[in-house]
């Protein structure tokens, strides 16, 4: 019994600075058509491990206060205005691999009747799953209003790591690391042991170099230790599974996917994953909230709706007065509504008529930038606090995937059902 009880406070010492990802909050519900802060979301991280990109859902293993391994993974959603961030850009679900650790900012379902993932307690985080399993590994907050990767999350908030010591035994070794603020001293994360391969990606610049090339040019030992004077760089994180007992932190410490070693790096990535991202845009048309719609005679009307956010700025900028274009009705997971072969198919045409941006702070989710959009003939799903798609002339006018558009908007129709997750 002593025995087992030192072992059980050794695995959670070890595990400490892995389980403080998780962050407690009370449980926040959005309302419909309005954007939720984000200072109200319940904040974890954790690695992906299903998408399902159509619908903008998935599961996440969640990094807990027990043996991450042996997490389930965790149903999500993302809201119809959340964000997701790769590489410090805008992303799609799509463009994000499998197994990446990603931070999530979520909140309650804002209407569980409609929820694509299952419905849980509200106080489902602070359960203990079992199994040493641990708390906080099956939130309530589900439904995501951002979802971003190591790097994007250390941008965005000002962060970078700091590496301490490199440990190199052949192919792969461990490298120990702190998550500092790039300016001032701040809050400090406690220095974090984690794995690397031959797999790793280094970026220096615009070349992509190898873990050979750094030990050649002496800047990593050949074999061994060496302390690196607090380096600054970017890391990409994922998770495999490790040899060790469960005890050594081999079950819980993650694994460096990438190294940026400098800000062109990181830029370039994020260029290309831009431009992926806007091509993407473009073709599915932008999302946004319609916050109101005045009516004119025989079908004529003038929507106003608001852009959603987190996208390229040169997007944005293509919604000009008097520019020609098309809005069409979408469902909460984005997908265009009421066609038959296409998203163009049912679409009110129309003309931009006024674009205003709104002044001070602009919640995330949100653009901030509103489009007065006047049409001949509004359609059923274009109403105050529902989700539409509108694109102006300039964009190509596409053919999408079947599974990415409706026959009609009916809840029966809208999706698979949750049932297809496990409600844990």
């Amino acid at each position: 019994m002593i025995r087992n009880s030192l072992i059980w406070l050794a695995f959670v010492f070890k595990t400490s600075v892995f389980a403080s990802v998780v962050e407690k909050s009370e449980p926040f519900r959005p309302e419909t058509g309005k954007f939720p802060p984000i200072e109200k979301a319940h904040a974890y991280q954790g690695e992906i491990i299903f998408l399902d990109h159509p619908n903008r859902r998935g599961s996440i293993r969640v990094a807990g206060t027990g043996k991450f391994y042996r997490n389930d993974p965790h149903p999500f959603a993302l809201l119809p205005y959340g964000m997701v961030r790769y590489h410090n850009a805008p992303a799609d679900l799509r463009d994000v691999p499998l197994g990446t650790v990603m931070h999530a900012y979520g909140f309650l379902p804002p209407d569980p009747k409609t929820s694509s993932v299952p419905v849980l307690p509200p106080n489902n985080k602070d359960k203990d799953a079992g199994g040493y399993r641990g708390i906080g590994i099956f939130p309530a907050e589900n439904h995501i209003l951002l979802l971003e990767d190591e790097p994007s999350h250390c941008r965005r908030n000002g962060l970078v790591w700091k590496i301490l010591e490199v440990e190199v035994k052949g192919d792969e070794g461990t490298i120990v690391a702190k998550r500092v603020p790039t300016v001032g001293n701040g809050d400090k994360t406690e220095p974090q042991s984690m794995t690397y391969d031959s797999a790793t990606r280094i970026w220096r610049g615009r070349e992509s170099i190898r873990v050979p090339d750094l030990i050649s040019q002496k800047v990593w030992p050949e074999s061994g230790k060496k302390e690196m004077k607090d380096q600054s760089v970017l890391l990409g994180m994922t998770w495999k599974p490790a040899p060790g007992d469960g005890l050594s932190g081999a079950f819980t410490s993650f694994h460096i996917s990438d190294i940026w070693l400098d800000d062109q790096s990181i830029e370039h990535a994020a260029y290309f994953q831009t431009q992926k991202h806007n091509s993407f845009i473009r073709t599915r048309w932008m999302p946004a909230f319609v916050t109101e719609v005045k009516y004119g005679k025989f079908g004529q009307a003038t929507a106003s709706v608001t852009l959603f956010g987190g996208m390229d700025q040169s997007l944005y900028n293509d919604f000009k007065k008097d520019v020609g274009g098309q809005i069409n009705g979408a469902e909460n997971t984005l997908k265009h509504t009421a066609s038959h072969y296409g998203p163009g198919h049912m679409a009110s045409n129309g003309k931009i008529i006024q674009v205003t941006k709104q002044e001070g702070k602009v919640p995330l989710g949100s653009s901030g930038i509103q489009v007065d959009f006047k049409t001949d003939q509004i359609i059923e799903a274009i109403r105050p606090g529902r989700v539409v798609r509108i694109r102006p002339d300039s964009w190509p006018k596409s053919q999408i995937p079947r599974e990415e558009y409706l026959f009609n908007n009916s809840p029966e129709n809208r999706f698979p059902t949750p049932a297809i997750f496990p409600k844990y």
